[in-house]
C-alpha cells in the first residue's frame, strides 16, 4: 500500500504506512528479504516526503539487510521476487524523486544487469524509466536504443504498467523527435502501433 501510494502522490500517505511496516515486531522479526523489501519501499515514501538524509539512509539500510538474505531463510511466498535487481530499480526510483540522475541512472543499469529472465514485464518497465532518464539527461541516442530494448522486451508482455511506459516513452520523446532523426520516427511509431494493439 505504501508503494502504491508512492507511485499516485500521496507522499504523506505513504509514509505513514511504510513507517506502520517498521513498528513493533514487524520489522525485527521479519528474515532478511523481507527487511529489506521493507526498507526500500520505506526509503521511497521518505524520499517522496522530501527527507533525503532519512531516504538514503533507509536505502543503505535495506541493501545491507538483503546481503544478510540467505538460502536457508524460512522466507514467506511474498517476497521471492525481492533481490539485487529489485532493489537496485526501487533504489533508482528513489533517487530519481530525489533528483539524483547520475546515481539513479547507475542504478536503474544496474537492475537491467541483474534482472532474471522471467521477469520480463518488470525488466520492459526497468528499460522505459532508465530510457526516461537517459532523455531527461540529454543522451537521445542512448534513451532511443534503451527505449527500444523496452519494447524488444514487452513483446508477448501484456500489463498496464507496460502500457503506461510506452505511454510515457512517446510523451518523452514528443518534445525531441525532430533532434532524434529518423530513429526517434521509427521508435515513437513502434511504440504508437504497440499502443494501438494494446
Amino acid at each position: 500500500m505504501a508503494h502504491q501510494a508512492v507511485d499516485l502522490g500521496h507522499p504523506r500517505q505513504a509514509l505513514d504506512l511504510a513507517d506502520a511496516s517498521l513498528t513493533g515486531n514487524r520489522y525485527t522479526q521479519a528474515v532478511p528479504r523481507e527487511r529489506a523489501l521493507l526498507g526500500v519501499v520505506h526509503a521511497r515514501a521518505l524520499g517522496a516526503a522530501g527527507r533525503t538524509h532519512d531516504a538514503i539512509t533507509a536505502l543503505h539500510r535495506a541493501e545491507v539487510d538483503l546481503t544478510h538474505a540467505s538460502a536457508g531463510d524460512e522466507e514467506p511466498g511474498r517476497v521471492f521476487f525481492f533481490g539485487e535487481a529489485s532493489l537496485a530499480h526501487e533504489t533508482a526510483c528513489t533517487l530519481r524523486g530525489l533528483g539524483d540522475l547520475d546515481a539513479a541512472e547507475v542504478q536503474f543499469e544496474h537492475s537491467v544487469r541483474t534482472r532474471p529472465a522471467p521477469f520480463a514485464r518488470t525488466h520492459a518497465v526497468t528499460l522505459g524509466y532508465l530510457g526516461g532518464l537517459q532523455a531527461q539527461r540529454g543522451h537521445l541516442d542512448a534513451a532511443i536504443h534503451t527505449w527500444n530494448q523496452a519494447l524488444d522486451a514487452m513483446d508477448g508482455v501484456r500489463s498496464g504498467r507496460t502500457r503506461d511506459a510506452v505511454a510515457h516513452m512517446r510523451s518523452a520523446l514528443s518534445p525531441l523527435r525532430r533532434r532524434g532523426g529518423t530513429a526517434a520516427t521509427d521508435l515513437d511509431e513502434r511504440a504508437r502501433t504497440m499502443l494501438h494493439v494494446r
